[in-house]
């Protein structure tokens, strides 16, 4: 066993909380050691879900353009991919940033250990082998828990990663399923569906509750609803699985819906529930860090009950997204190293989802800011009346904004379309800022670009539209 190490900082975990954390530590002077188990950094987000998924995705959106090369004046004949190739390059998407990381780890002087990190008093991280064997110590001033999380299942499901499998199976997969039932209608399932039906499966989705990505704009998820069923997506809502089970030929999802008791026959089925935080065999309770429902209890300052331990991402629960935990380790950091800052801003955080048409929102939805007391204005922008997504191609959706009546303040915003997950920054930008709708009526936006529609409909929520 090595000798003992002192760092004033200490990550468990290198995903993007993880290894953002370190950095920032390194940046601010502190020093600071990163403990990961797996062999590549990165974390479930660069090795096997936001990087190469959005390669996939990518990908399939590339294939329906060629499919639909006549619209554009091209002649191409028949379009074919070859399956493996299409999962290859994938993988060396999330190689590249892989090896990315361990560079800003030399860079920046963090010292990588590798081994599982268990929490040990001090505070001390203990770091042990694959046999659970404690081969090292790191005593520091500060731990930063980052271990991320897994996917969950419907109870009484058993995860075989063979005929029931995760999105980690699902982006890796030998041949290409000839049919699939996705359980779970998030941004996961969602991505997966459009991911799958683009290559030719035969794609079932299913949602317990009223809508698919239930936590988005209900107008908005509707439009989706439509665009996916267009595409040859079946999709049903409201039903609840009853059981997963083998049958003759392949998988039998049983589940209750409006139309009574179904049998829905898959080759495969994609659970897509959610995620669940990494707290087990953590050391978490010997020191008395409190968890809640499945998640380690912080405050604004992300610190845990237990002094010195601080914990960011997706084991502090909701939302577990790779940007939320990257914003939570720098601020982290930032408190641990007592810079004076705020808090993150919960309000603003943007919510993506990589299919086509592309949606994303930030804030509160129209029915949510309605929930919330606001007496509200709703300004709308179709792209079927932008230039730039004429001219593209892409005309499908709207750009949909929500202000308080009496300030015209911004208070969300949610688009559907092409490129919304790149427009949707604006919108964060603005509601960080406090902007109001003449702020973004008065900003010159460049003409023709798809961007337009989020002044344009700014402007119609008042009145005040040019091109509509």
């Amino acid at each position: 066993m090595a000798g003992p190490e002192t760092y004033e900082v200490v990550v468990i975990g290198g995903g993007p909380g993880g290894y953002t954390a370190a950095i920032r530590a390194a940046q601010l002077g502190l020093r600071a050691a990163l403990v990961e188990k797996e062999e590549k950094l990165g974390g479930i987000c660069l090795n096997w879900g936001c990087i190469p998924t959005k390669a996939l995705l990518k990908q399939a959106e590339l294939y329906r353009l060629f499919q639909r090369a006549g619209e554009f004046g091209f002649t191409v004949g028949q379009v074919g991919f070859d399956w493996k190739k299409v999962i290859q390059r994938s993988r060396q998407v999330s190689e590249r940033l892989s090896k990315g990381v361990d560079y800003l780890m030399k860079k920046n002087k963090v010292e990588v250990v590798r081994g599982r990190g268990c929490l040990a008093p001090g505070p001390k991280v203990e770091v042990r082998d694959t046999k659970g064997t404690v081969v090292n110590t790191l005593t520091a001033r500060h731990v930063i828990v980052a271990t991320g999380s897994r996917p969950q299942t419907l109870p009484g499901v058993q995860l075989d990663g063979n005929q029931i499998i995760t999105s980690r199976e699902a982006m890796v997969l030998d041949q290409l399923p000839k049919s699939l039932a996705i359980i779970g209608a998030g941004a996961i399932g969602v991505e997966f569906a459009y991911f799958f039906n683009a290559f030719g499966t035969q794609v079932t989705l299913l949602e317990a509750l009223p809508q698919i990505l239930p936590r988005e704009d209900e107008e908005v998820a509707g439009i989706l609803t439509k665009s996916l069923a267009k595409q040859g997506v079946q999709i049903a809502t409201g039903v609840q699985v009853s059981s997963v089970k083998a049958g003759a030929k392949g998988m039998e999802v049983l589940y209750r819906g409006k139309e009574g008791e179904v049998v829905l026959k898959a080759e495969k089925v994609l659970m897509a529930v959610g995620v669940v935080g990494n707290i087990e065999d953590l050391g978490l309770e010997a020191l008395g860090v409190k968890t809640v429902k499945g998640a380690v209890a912080v405050n604004e300052r992300l610190e845990t009950s237990a002094k010195g331990i601080s914990a960011i991402g997706d084991v502090v629960g909701a939302p577990q997204l790779a940007h939320v935990a990257a914003a939570e380790a720098v601020a982290a950091v930032e408190f641990i190293a007592g810079h004076q800052r705020a808090p993150i801003d919960r309000s603003s955080i943007p919510f993506c989802t990589y299919c086509q048409p592309q949606v994303a929102s930030m804030g509160l939805s129209e029915a949510q800011a309605k929930k919330a007391g606001h007496q509200v204005k709703v300004g709308r922008f179709p792209f079927s009346a932008s230039g730039k997504a004429l001219a593209s191609g892409e005309s499908e959706g709207l750009v949909k904004l929500v202000f308080d009546a009496k300030f015209g303040e911004l208070l969300g915003a949610s688009i559907i379309g092409a490129e919304a997950t790149e427009l949707i920054a604006e919108l964060g930008l603005a509601k960080h800022l406090e902007a109001t709708y003449e702020e973004l009526i008065h900003t010159i936006h460049a003409h023709p670009t798809l961007s337009e529609g989020v002044m344009e409909a700014a402007g119609e929520a008042f009145g005040l539209a040019l091109n509509l």
